[in-house]
């Protein structure tokens, strides 16, 4: 046994030291040129990522996660008093994949979303109030958006 101690203190011993050997991070490592940090991305990228975002699976995606939000809401009995932020970010979501090319703001007070922005046409605008009138806690919904054609 007093063999085996200073065998198993060496062990970690050792190993701690190799753990540590991570070498920290300085401003002497950080990119001189402003040219070495990473660029935008480039327009098809970009693209890409919208389409994305905007795609069935990520619309079911959104859609389940709200459902999930409302559920974990109802089991916990905070059925009566919603976060605000909740609200907005539940609106947001729904707002997102359903309305394709839209850049909408949400906003919600006591109840009341407020969105703005612009979508692609009127057929969008439309939707809006119906879609965020599915979130719980959402009494009224003004519309504040407009219609523009998509920037490219």
């Amino acid at each position: 046994m007093q063999k085996l101690t200073p065998f198993v203190i060496s062990c970690l011993l050792v190993f701690g030291v190799a753990a540590c050997d991570n070498v920290s991070k300085t401003s002497e490592s950080a990119p001189g040129n402003v040219n070495e940090a990473p660029q935008t991305p480039s327009a098809q990228t970009t693209e890409a990522s919208q389409k994305d975002a905007q795609s069935e699976l990520r619309r079911r995606q959104l859609n389940e996660d709200i459902r999930a939000r409302e559920q974990r809401n109802n089991a916990t009995g905070g059925d009566a008093n919603r976060a605000e932020a909740d609200i907005a970010s539940e609106v947001r979501s729904k707002l997102e994949a359903n309305i394709p090319g839209g850049q909408l703001t949400v906003a919600a007070k006591d109840g009341t979303v407020t969105v703005g922005g612009t979508v692609p046409n009127q057929d969008q605008i439309a939707k809006i109030e119906p879609l965020s009138k599915e979130i719980k806690g959402v009494k009224t919904v003004v519309v504040k958006a407009a219609v523009a054609k998509p920037q490219r």
